[in-house]
């Protein structure tokens, strides 16, 4: 990979300066005084600049795919990296296809597109519908943009195959990203990317039905047209995602009613998740709706709502996880299910969490950590750094009450080595839940510490403290498919020593993860 930077190379036998050269993360400052000795030598002619990069040429074309609509060329686009062919996608892909990754060709979306279309509840045709099996397949190193409310969603019955590199990692990204406007606030600038199935939901839409069957759907948050999911097949798959970026996500259509990076809404055991970063999006970082959500190696920066939303049954498991919020801004780092009519439908939320490392930077926002709804939820390895806000609340009786198979309800929140280093550890929540409920259920768990100093570096990296500390073997939590955690051995997502958040991820002034493709405000040059 080639990252792509604009230099001016001056020499000079004049003048050395130690260590000049600027940082694009942190000004370093001025850091005292700079002495200059003159050279009484005859100083050397100044060499004419050499160039350090080229800028990207836009592709000859546009590539042939599978799909008869095929892809429209819309000529080239122009950003600080070079110029680009624009290929715009069909807006229904009716044909299983391949996008490959071409130097000098962006991919747009011009407004919802679909990955097949919708083939309701079942897998078969009892439902009135016929899947229509289209996969829609992503290169390494491919890029995609959008703007407004456009935004990619992947039909029941159908699958989507973007697995990036590390060196490599798959792109989408907003129009303002190509053409070089963004800075580090920036956000909302277009939908995100939708998979839906077809494993059990709660909430439903249609009333009457039953939570948990094939006549309990719902209509993907956000979007203007329908967009459904839900079912009853637990190994359903929506296809596979790995090494993948989603910048600037989040648009609004309306109050409350918009997209976060990655939504998942009734996903099966089938749907694979690895090495996924949400940047900036301006509603959740990730929200996952019913079904089974498995996903390691997660970073969401910068959301400005929650950073992982956990709805209506989801049967959720995670490791390695990372969420830092941008200074000032973010809601809680975790909402897990809402207090409604609802609360004791079936499937019951079920979240699992280990190695996790949550970096709280808001003081506006009163949590770092809400769980209500009677939803069932494990936290274990894991750091919290809010230094000026509470930790944990926890809403609602329900969620605290004992085991009782009859609600598929396993019992109270559980904590497992987890770390609070915040302004105050704990808050009392909703619904008959005191500041003293919440104390107790923490302390039921082994190795836990809710007056921990924090020696974090880079806001995510564990430091003596961190290495000091007692792990949980993860590896005992019950999961579907089995076997999901590894005994890690350690507490907090990233060690030292650790390089899984490498290569595929992006830099900002929020936090830098390094030797990757470069800053979030920019595209690579692959």
């Amino acid at each position: 990979m080639k990252t792509l930077h604009r230099s001016l190379v001056i020499g000079c036998s004049m003048l050395a300066l130690a260590g000049c050269g600027g940082d694009e993360i942190v000004s370093p400052g001025t850091g005292g005084n700079i002495t200059i000795n003159n050279s009484t030598s005859t100083p050397a002619p100044t060499p004419t600049p050499t160039p350090t990069s080229t800028l990207v040429t836009p592709a000859n074309g546009c590539p042939t795919i599978s799909d008869p609509q095929g892809l429209t060329d819309e000529g080239t686009i122009t950003g600080p990296t070079g110029e680009y062919r624009i290929c715009t996608l069909p807006a229904r892909f009716n044909t299983s296809s391949t996008l490959p990754q071409i130097s000098g060709l962006l991919y747009r979306m011009a407004g919802r597109v679909d990955v097949g279309t919708d083939g309701g509840p079942t897998p078969d045709a009892s439902d009135g519908f016929s899947d229509t099996d289209v996969t829609l397949t992503i290169e390494p190193g491919v890029i995609i943009y959008a703007s407004g409310s456009s935004f990619l969603m992947v039909n029941r019955g159908n699958q989507i195959n973007a697995v990036g590199t590390a060196a490599k990692p798959i792109i989408f990204t907003s129009r303002d990203n190509v053409l070089g406007l963004n800075n580090d606030s920036s956000s909302g600038q277009w939908g995100g990317v939708v998979l839906g199935g077809r494993a059990p939901v709660t909430d439903c839409s249609a009333p009457g039905a039953t939570p948990g069957t094939i006549n309990c759907e719902r209509q993907v948050e956000g979007a203007a047209q329908p967009a459904l999911f839900g079912g009853a097949t637990n190994n359903d798959s929506s296809g596979r995602m790995e090494y993948v970026q989603i910048r600037y996500s989040g648009f609004v259509l309306s109050g409350d009613n918009e997209l976060q990076s990655l939504t998942t809404g009734g996903t099966g055991t089938g749907t694979v998740l690895n090495h996924i970063m949400s940047y900036n999006s301006s509603d959740d970082g990730v929200e996952f709706f019913g079904g089974f959500v498995n996903v390691k190696h997660l970073i969401v920066v910068g959301a400005e709502d929650d950073g992982l939303d956990t709805d209506t049954g989801v049967k959720a498991n995670m490791q390695y996880v990372v969420v830092i919020q941008r200074p000032g801004a973010g809601d809680t780092i975790i909402e897990a299910d809402s207090s409604n009519a609802a609360i004791d439908n079936t499937p019951r939320q079920n979240t699992q969490i280990s190695n996790a490392t949550f970096v709280h930077q808001n003081p506006a926002a009163s949590q770092a950590i809400r769980i209500r709804g009677g939803a069932d939820y494990t936290l274990t390895n894991t750091v919290v750094s809010a230094p000026n806000s509470t930790c944990l609340r926890i809403d609602d009786a329900e969620t605290l009450r004992a085991a009782n198979a009859g609600l598929d309800d396993v019992g109270p929140v559980v904590f497992q080595s987890v770390v609070l280093a915040c302004n105050d550890p704990f808050r009392s929540g909703s619904n008959g839940v005191s500041e003293q409920n919440v104390t107790d259920a923490f302390n039921a768990g082994t190795n836990n510490n809710s007056a921990y100093t924090a020696t974090l570096t880079n806001l995510f990296i564990n430091g003596a403290n961190e290495d000091a500390l007692t792990a949980f073997n993860a590896s005992t939590l019950i999961t579907s498919p089995s076997s999901f955690f590894d005994n890690a051995g350690f507490v907090g997502a990233v060690r030292s020593s650790d390089t899984w958040q490498q290569g595929w991820t992006c830099d900002s002034s929020t936090v830098a993860f390094g030797s990757n493709t470069g800053s979030c405000a920019s595209l690579p040059v692959f």
